[in-house]
């Protein structure tokens, strides 16, 4: 039986709260045995019933969000960073890995009536406990825009809890079962996915991504890649490693559901972001002392920004920009080497890019006089890193004189 298969009788057979796998995480176990499999889910199982101090880093977060969610809900969440400091009113959120809901409930403050917030878990009882002050939660606020919905983060496009409605109705016990199921989860996945594409401002989580397998992570990323809108951002807080994690301890049970086996490298965690497409990866937020560490090994809290956006043709729209330094040159993530104070020749596409976050602090754009419709605008080599000469910004016939008044340099100051 394939993995798959494998992955859809145990779903069959264990349709009981927490008996799906992993806790606070949603995500797959490493491949190094059932037993690191088990632990994670009932570790994570039982930190819904009773606070554990052991998983994950304290963090501070602004008290004027906490006043409103229910001690029950601050003592049993699980997290190394605070992601939501860096969400805006207004937003979509999607909280990968939600818990007991403590970020949702911070974030659903933070967007106010206009936003909305959706998280995500496959535990049972993280979910129950999120769920469970939804209503008295509303009420503080004077609106309800929290939604808890059952999923993997790695698979955000199967709603679980509607595919155990039909595992119920349809228990696996064939080979043909296990097809019928599988095509009945396709078939969920394009017609009622759990999160649609294009559709959230911006997705966070908080110390869950290092419980997905090694063999899943791709797959995770291009799922958040995919569910963020043009424009839109990730923002993830997870405990990273400087050195890789050896087998030994991938293989500990109780170092993997404690957010250690499962670390990312520091560079594998940035490198994953490019590799599914995104840019402007910025660390926000970085621990200077390790968190823990385990033979040698330093395991620190890390945060990282980034951004969807960079698809499509790069036409010339006769647009330049000016890095204003205090680097003598930077290269981004798709080649593009700016010289500090030269105009840079840009396409249209870039030109955008670059005027917003994360670049728009160090970038002046230098828009053309006269600009170039897209209609009209060519094809253009954004990797020859060459310079815009000011006659093409402003117009090969460009021929004005003005003159400051007299006095604009007198007593004014006005120069």
């Amino acid at each position: 039986m394939s993995d798959q298969s494998a992955k859809l009788v145990e779903l069959n057979h264990n349709q009981n709260g927490n008996q799906h796998r992993n806790g606070n995480g949603s995500a797959s176990a490493p491949s190094v045995g059932l037993d690191v499999e088990q632990a994670v889910r009932e570790r994570y199982g039982a930190a819904a019933q009773a606070a554990e101090a052991a998983l994950c880093c304290p963090v501070d977060y602004d008290p004027q969000y906490l006043k409103i969610i229910p001690d029950e809900i601050i003592e049993r969440d699980y997290g190394c960073g605070d992601p939501s400091k860096y969400v805006r009113p207004g937003e979509t959120v999607l909280d990968l890995g939600s818990g007991g809901g403590k970020i949702c409930y911070i974030a659903a403050q933070i967007v106010g009536a206009q936003g909305h917030v959706i998280g995500v878990d496959r535990n049972d009882d993280m979910l129950a406990l999120a769920r469970k002050y939804q209503p008295t939660i509303a009420d503080e606020l004077g609106y309800d825009i929290t939604d808890f919905r059952k999923g993997s983060i790695q698979d955000l496009a199967l709603d679980l809890e509607e595919f155990e409605t039909y595992l119920a109705e349809n228990p696996v016990q064939s080979s043909s079962d296990w097809l019928r199921a599988e095509a009945h989860a396709d078939t969920l996945r394009q017609t009622k996915p759990l999160v649609k594409d294009d559709s959230v401002d911006v997705v966070v989580s908080n110390c869950v991504l290092n419980l997905v397998s090694q063999e899943d992570r791709q797959q995770l990323f291009s799922e958040i890649f995919r569910v963020l809108n043009r424009g839109g951002r990730a923002v993830i807080s997870d405990i990273v490693c400087d050195e890789p994690v050896p087998e030994h301890l991938q293989a500990d049970p109780r170092l993997w559901s404690g957010c250690i086996s499962g670390a990312f490298g520091e560079e594998e965690f940035l490198q994953a972001f490019a590799d599914a497409g995104f840019y402007g990866i910025t660390i926000v937020s970085r621990q200077s002392e390790a968190w823990a560490t385990v033979e040698g090994i330093e395991f620190r809290s890390m945060t990282v920004s980034a951004y969807k956006g960079k698809e499509g043709d790069c036409l010339d729209q006769h647009q330049a920009v000016v890095y204003n330094g205090p680097w003598a040159q930077v290269k981004d993530d798709d080649g593009h080497t700016l010289y500090r104070g030269r105009r840079m020749a840009v396409c249209g596409k870039t030109f955008d890019i670059y005027s917003r976050e994360p670049y728009a602090s160090h970038i002046t754009p230098v828009p053309p006089s006269n600009p170039v419709p897209l209609a009209d605008a060519q094809e253009y080599d954004c990797h020859r890193n060459a310079e815009r000469p000011p006659r093409v910004t402003k117009g090969q016939d460009y021929d004005a004189t003005q003159l400051p008044e007299d006095d604009c340099c007198g007593n004014n100051g006005c120069c």
